[in-house]
């Protein structure tokens, strides 16, 4: 996207991949005394098998409520939400209990979240395996193996009081990884931890993509977080916004949802005079964006 006094939407042409999660107009609406707060007002997203997406936005722009719907915490309230086949929103409460079980690994900000603290970190990682009915063998053989994926093979008999922060949190990762959920959904994992651990957890959780080929879909107020996954969206008003990716060079383009609203950034429509009216134009290069004097006033509904 280039902005020289005017905004222009450049086509490109692309081969998607197989999605693994795909929302549609997805609409949530929370119910706080007596109010109806609107916590995603249609927003439309595509992440395709075996990606690490980076999702970005302000406190209340509903990044943490995508997430608690993808990961069946919450129903959504209409629209489309499609996770490896499965239909989110025709699901019931048993079936919804089932899909967090069997195809979601979450990891939270507190990492204690996760964790037994009088467990050693090979217990921690069985302790789900065993829980649903899994032989000890076969817990303790993948336990030893989640560990060492996640560099924590020489601390698995260590109890959660030894371990540093980032030791902990990747002890949490394994946890989520126990019943081979192939969605892992991350909420600020690294947000307690200092820059050079966070980078490592970071590091961990590619290497398990690439290992077992999850999907990761990471919550984050950190910007910074598009240089650490393969591509990253902005959520703004409850609706995807903008997208960074490194096929594009790490540029942040403006998204466009399924009935071609545009969200444009509060900076831009600052500096180029843009209110509540503009003149759309066909140009060689793309669709040329102008601001125009908004004189008019609204006519109202009758």
């Amino acid at each position: 996207m280039r902005y020289s006094g005017t905004v222009v939407a450049m086509s490109e042409s692309a081969t998607p991949a197989a999605p693994f999660i795909i929302c549609e107009n997805l609409v949530k609406v929370h119910k706080v005394a007596g109010l109806e707060v609107v916590a995603l007002q249609g927003l439309d997203l595509v992440v395709n098998a075996r990606e690490v997406l980076g999702v970005v936005g302000s406190s209340g722009s509903g990044k943490s409520t995508l997430l608690s719907i993808l990961g069946g915490l919450d129903h959504p309230t209409a629209g489309k939400a499609i996770v490896n086949g499965r239909d989110l929103l025709k699901m019931s409460d048993a079936a919804m209990t089932l899909y967090r079980r069997s195809q979601v690994g979450f990891v939270w900000q507190q990492g204690g979240r996760n964790l037994v603290p009088y467990l050693d970190a090979q217990e921690n990682v069985e302790l789900p395996m065993l829980l649903e009915g899994r032989s000890r063998r076969f817990a303790s053989r993948r336990a030893q193996e989640l560990l060492e994926l996640v560099g924590l093979g020489d601390r698995r008999r260590h109890r959660m009081t030894s371990m540093s922060g980032g030791e902990q949190q990747r002890v949490a990762i394994a946890i989520a990884l126990a019943n081979s959920a192939p969605l892992l959904l991350a909420d600020e994992p690294t947000g307690e931890l200092d820059s050079l651990t966070a980078l490592s957890i970071f590091q961990a959780l590619r290497d398990i993509r690439d290992r077992l080929g999850v999907t990761v879909v990471i919550v984050s107020h950190d910007r910074e977080i598009a240089k650490q996954v393969d591509r990253v969206i902005g959520i703004q008003d409850g609706k995807v916004a903008t997208e960074t990716s490194a096929a594009s060079g790490h540029e942040t383009r403006a998204m466009l949802d399924s009935a071609g609203r545009l969200q444009i950034p509060k900076a831009l429509r600052e500096q180029f005079g843009v209110t509540t009216r503009v003149v759309l134009e066909a140009t060689p290069e793309g669709v040329l964006m102008r601001a125009v004097a908004d004189t008019a006033s609204p006519t109202p509904d009758l």
